[in-house]
């Protein structure tokens, strides 16, 4: 694997890639109801690439050489964590379902955006205020759970709720979107993943732009509905029946307060791409990826996964009769937060190592164990 102490190669993204990873960012696309987002990706990623594939669940993909027989897949997932509207009280307050793993810890106080027949309504998450919640005799400080939280959108009854065109199963987005910090770190909700498929549209930019020519056909991969089981990754896979797949996701940057290194594995960000060893993780195609980085002085920080990888690489690698698939992971902190938060040598620096392996591979490229 690269050590370390090699040098960060320098930024090689243009400032318009960066001002189309904040609209994608800043862009609502809750599982389930990711078309908002993949019409963009899409708008992106067509002048680099011979065609396009949709599925019926809105999936999408670019291709490369759509003609020849070997398929490679470079793919990340389009969808966000959001709530489901659920129940609206006579009081005009509106109770919610998670719609995947959506932390209720974070919710009060936040302000959201409702998604509903009418177009984006704003909302709060309501919470007591503290002199109500701490105090003597038989009150007590409660905790956030998902059946005490709710939002105010300020109607106050249902009817009211009703005239702004909310209903039942609208769904519902946090308000935070992009933002910049110092020493290169970038914040937003949806980092995870939609930095995964910017990264995979910039690999196909500069495929494009460098005038590469692969001998394989690409297929530049946005799958829905990871957040809730990888039931896209599943669709497509069985759709494009992909040779090899390289998978792209986030992964817990393990430096912050209250995360056990024993447990998770030592991941940082600023640290380069992160590597994982898995059962649906192949090993001469994760060798491969190896050899590409140190060959092109790639940082890389390896983690293991126990039985499920828990990203759509598990959804490729059993596809079909079987598919080689990597997982090329980028360090985030603060997964399922407003604030998701990584490094722009991470982002670069994978893509990097997903351009290199791409040139490398060929459909020659001895992965057989045997």
């Amino acid at each position: 694997m690269a050590k370390s102490s090699k040098s960060k190669s320098k930024e090689f993204l243009p400032k318009s890639s960066y001002e189309f990873l904040k609209t994608l960012i800043n862009t609502p696309s809750p599982t389930g109801f990711e078309s908002g987002g993949q019409k963009l990706w899409l708008e992106y990623i067509k002048p680099y690439v011979d065609d396009i594939l949709t599925d019926p669940y809105g999936s999408a993909a670019g291709i490369i050489n759509p003609n020849e027989k070997f398929k490679v897949v470079i793919e990340a997932h389009a969808d966000e964590i959001s709530w489901f509207v659920n129940y609206i009280s006579s009081e005009g307050l509106i109770y919610l379902k998670r719609n995947g793993g959506v932390d209720h810890q974070i919710a009060p106080g936040k302000r959201v955006w409702i998604h509903g027949k009418k177009g984006p309504v704003k909302a709060v998450f309501g919470w007591p205020a503290i002199h109500t919640r701490i105090g003597g005799g038989e009150r007590k400080d409660p905790q956030p759970a998902v059946e005490n939280l709710f939002l105010d959108a300020g109607a106050r009854s249902k009817k009211e709720v009703e005239q702004l065109g909310i209903h039942i199963g609208a769904v519902a987005t946090y308000e935070e979107g992009y933002d910049e910090l110092a020493h290169g770190y970038l914040i937003g909700r949806a980092m995870d993943n939609r930095v995964g498929g910017f990264m995979i549209a910039e690999v196909a930019r500069l495929l494009k732009e460098n005038k590469k020519k692969l001998p394989y056909s690409l297929y530049v991969v946005n799958a829905v509905q990871e957040e809730i089981g990888l039931r896209g990754a599943e669709m497509i896979a069985r759709r494009i029946k992909p040779d090899v797949a390289i998978i792209t996701d986030v992964t817990h940057d393990t430096s912050t307060p209250m995360i056990n290194k024993i447990i998770e594995g030592d991941v940082a960000c600023g640290k380069g791409p992160s590597l994982s060893y898995g059962p649906a993780v192949h090993n001469k195609l994760l060798h491969f990826v190896e050899e590409v980085a140190d060959k092109n002085k790639i940082d890389v920080q390896m983690r293991t996964s126990s039985r499920s990888t828990g990203t759509d690489t598990d959804s490729f690698a059993y596809a079909n009769d079987g598919c080689p698939s990597v997982l090329i992971s980028i360090p985030l902190r603060y997964m399922h937060t407003t604030v998701e938060m990584l490094h722009k040598d991470d982002i670069e620096q994978t893509i990097k190592l997903m351009y290199e392996t791409l040139l490398a591979l060929t459909p020659k490229t001895n992965l057989s164990y045997f």
